[in-house]
């Protein structure tokens, strides 16, 4: 536990604070699985909404459904207002969470999520279910902003790498679900054709109250608290930390090396963030912006229109779809659970630039076979799982990028401008380029599809070579020093500047 000279001090509107180290030589405990288990699996609901929507929109469209909608409505319109609500929805929470903080934030948005999709299961006429779509959108993309900012801010450093991964990573888990659960919603001999697909609905409302209890024992970030003045708050958060996980483990825990002074200040203004992100760490947007980009294109080349080359080229029935997406989904959540810890060991600019890099070369390779025929609908699945096997822990490693790469003052502001402009390329320019090609029916257009996919990914991977940070094992304030710190904690200013 921290002694006295590791007590936050105020001295001339400042604080001299050594909690970002007391947080950073933590080490693993039941507390912070429980941070992982409040926070990390909302990601589990957003594959799920997702992958049950796109597979039960042929039930919705039936006479007998409840619903007046029309299959593609339910891809088209309802999927693209999803998308448009989850790109508000990380602007605007986003720069709440930075005002106003993570823990009222996360609450919230969860709430909003909770509500929408609840009420979604209720919809008897398609502007309603147009609406809460949107809503449920608007909830999720809040969540990428504002727990990805507490996660990294609470997570020790030497963690934060592959914790953040397998976090974002769990999305596919939802998708797993999802595509299981919609073969069961569709199965009429199970449930009627107008009560399944409220079930699905209503089962993520359920799960997101069960996320909601357990998100009551998550604190607010002790770092946020300390740039917005609230010392003594943090201080009794991490001391509280720090007692139970000396109880759990019977040991004293090691002394905290490195302290922090923080200017207080008032709150950052949208001008000051855009100077900050796109002036002092224009390479590091630069960075961002590539990898969101080469992401999004790849998961579009490769799932967009995904039902439709099974059936198109390999003649598998449309209701058998949903059992070859739940396999490329293992394979994209088993990518991150695997690699994860060598971004904390190998390191963040070698696992990035090689997770993107395998992924474009697999995905060319896999056109190649596409194209000369050689492939059947097992062996294009199988490849299709390689490729995202490492596609997976590289998209998901672009997440972890922008929250760490950043002041902590802009933090929740940057992960939603990325995310929004990841989440806008993958939902809206991806799908209508893609759907052009992959639904003329020749394989040279797919083809041309998956080689797009894999250009952007190779690009962004040869970025990341170049550009990507080295935060392994580093403190969140030493990989970019707070706009309010004035003595960064021990390290120099090796996080500060363009690079």
């Amino acid at each position: 536990m921290s002694t006295g000279a590791g007590t936050p001090s105020r001295a001339g509107g400042s604080t001299t604070t050594d909690i970002p180290a007391r947080l950073d030589r933590l080490p693993w405990s039941r507390w912070h699985w429980t941070i992982v288990i409040g926070l990390g699996t909302v990601w589990i609901l957003d594959g799920l909404e997702v992958t049950v929507v796109g597979n039960i929109a042929g039930r919705l469209s039936e006479p007998g459904s409840g619903l007046s909608i029309s299959s593609g409505q339910v891809t088209g319109t309802a999927a693209a207002l999803y998308v448009a609500g989850a790109c508000v929805g990380a602007l605007f929470w986003g720069r709440l969470t930075d005002h106003f903080g993570r823990r009222k934030l996360f609450m919230i948005t969860l709430a909003v999520y909770l509500a929408a999709t609840a009420l979604t299961s209720l919809s008897t006429e398609a502007w309603w279910f147009f609406l809460f779509r949107f809503l449920t959108g608007f909830g999720i993309g809040g969540e990428y902003a504002a727990i990805n900012s507490a996660i990294d801010e609470l997570i020790p450093a030497a963690y934060r790498g592959r914790v953040d991964l397998m976090i974002n990573g769990s999305f596919w888990l939802g998708a797993v679900g999802g595509s299981l659960l919609s073969i069961l919603a569709l199965d009429t001999a199970f449930l009627p054709e107008n009560i399944g697909w409220r079930l699905t609905f209503a089962l993520g409302a359920v799960l997101a109250l069960v996320i909601l209890l357990v998100r009551r024992h998550v604190p607010e970030s002790p770092r946020w608290l300390l740039i917005h003045g609230r010392d003594q708050e943090a201080e009794e958060i991490v001391s509280g930390i720090e007692r139970k996980i000396e109880e759990q483990t019977g040991e004293p825990l090691p002394a905290p090396e490195g302290r922090l002074e923080i200017h207080r200040r008032g709150s950052v203004t949208f001008l000051e963030i855009a100077r900050t992100v796109f002036g002092r760490y224009r390479r590091r947007a630069v960075l961002g912006f590539s990898l969101f980009i080469g992401q999004a294109f790849l998961y579009n080349a490769i799932t967009f229109g995904f039902g439709a080359i099974l059936t198109r080229f390999f003649d598998v029935p449309a209701d058998r779809t949903g059992y070859y997406f739940a396999v490329i989904a293992v394979g994209n959540f088993f990518g991150p659970l695997l690699l994860g810890k060598l971004f904390d060991t190998v390191g963040r600019r070698v696992m990035i630039s090689s997770t993107y890099l395998l992924s474009g070369v697999l995905l060319f390779a896999t056109a190649w076979l596409f194209d000369r025929g050689s492939l059947s609908a097992s062996t294009l699945t199988a490849c299709w799982c390689a490729v995202l096997f490492f596609a997976s822990a590289g998209a998901s490693s672009a997440y972890l990028t922008v929250s760490e790469i950043f002041p902590m003052e802009t933090r929740a502001m940057s992960i939603a401008f990325f995310y929004a402009l990841g989440t806008a390329a993958g939902g809206i320019s991806g799908p209508l380029l893609f759907a052009d090609l992959t639904g003329t029916g020749k394989v040279g257009d797919t083809v041309l599809a998956f080689q797009i996919g894999a250009s952007l990914m190779c690009v962004a991977g040869l970025v990341a070579a170049v550009l990507a940070v080295r935060a392994e094992g580093r403190s969140l304030e030493d990989v970019a020093t707070p706009l309010s710190s004035t003595s960064p904690s021990g390290a120099g200013e090796k996080g500060v500047g363009v690079g």
